[in-house]
């Protein structure tokens, strides 16, 4: 055997036990969280993480794990509203919404909109990294199956309300109620939970604390949204409260 054929040998086996430390890593993941509380996501860590390198020592990743119950309905509304309208129906994945995103995307390369449901947010948020890479991409679309086979709609839905990203080293309803408003998160109003639904996309650049007009604009929309689903009607009917 050559020395080239056997550092190839031996690259393909070491990329081989990395996937298979992922697998049970991820594995286990999936099967702990669908009963326990989750303690933080791969996002907080990136953010955390990036916050240090860069000097920065006074960031927090901050989050307040809640139960369902603890949180408002209106807020799990807001999010489906906002992100996912067709949430309780699909299997992980949006195809109408993909291939409408994919024939945007051709038209407009300057302006890329996505098509994430809040299965597949949830599954990068807890395990992956940000980016737009295909191999975060299939990582996070078999993730995604995996979630919606283990765990429930309203497992999915408290996880992702519980790591979402709603400011800086704010991460979690119930984190971002409580600076925001003053409250927990089973006291927000409507209008408060569109607010906060309202800076999902990019909670960097838009703030809850200080609302744009496009951000005012889009919490009025939500929040249209919002009835026109039904209300908790909605929540209760495919029970996700």
């Amino acid at each position: 055997m050559s020395r080239q054929s056997g550092a190839g040998a031996w690259v393909k086996r070491i990329l081989l036990r990395i996937v298979l430390v992922l697998a049970v890593f991820w594995g286990g993941g999936l099967a702990l969280f669908s009963i326990m509380p989750v303690p933080f996501s791969a996002v907080m860590v990136e953010r955390q993480l990036g916050a240090w390198l860069s000097g920065d020592f006074g960031y927090v990743a901050h989050s307040d794990w809640v139960s369902m119950d603890e949180i408002s309905p209106l807020m799990g509304l807001a999010v489906i509203a906002a992100e996912d309208q067709k949430f309780p129906e699909h299997w992980g994945f949006d195809v109408a919404a993909i291939e409408k995103a994919l024939a945007h995307n051709e038209r407009h390369e300057n302006r890329v909109r996505g098509a994430s449901t809040l299965s597949q947010q949830t599954a990068k948020n807890l395990f992956l990294w940000d980016g737009r890479s295909w191999v975060r991409k299939g990582l996070e679309a078999g993730l995604t199956l995996g979630m919606e086979t283990v765990w429930s709609k309203k497992r999915i839905l408290t996880v992702y309300l519980n790591v979402a990203e709603f400011g800086d080293g704010v991460f979690g309803v119930e984190a971002a109620s409580q600076r925001y408003f003053n409250k927990p998160a089973s006291k927000l109003s409507m209008s408060e939970a569109a607010l906060l639904a309202a800076v999902l996309p990019n909670p960097i650049r838009f703030k809850a604390s200080a609302p744009s007009g496009y951000v005012r604009s889009r919490q009025a929309w939500i929040i249209r949204q919002m009835r026109q689903l039904g209300g908790e009607g909605f929540m209760e009917s495919n029970k996700l409260m």
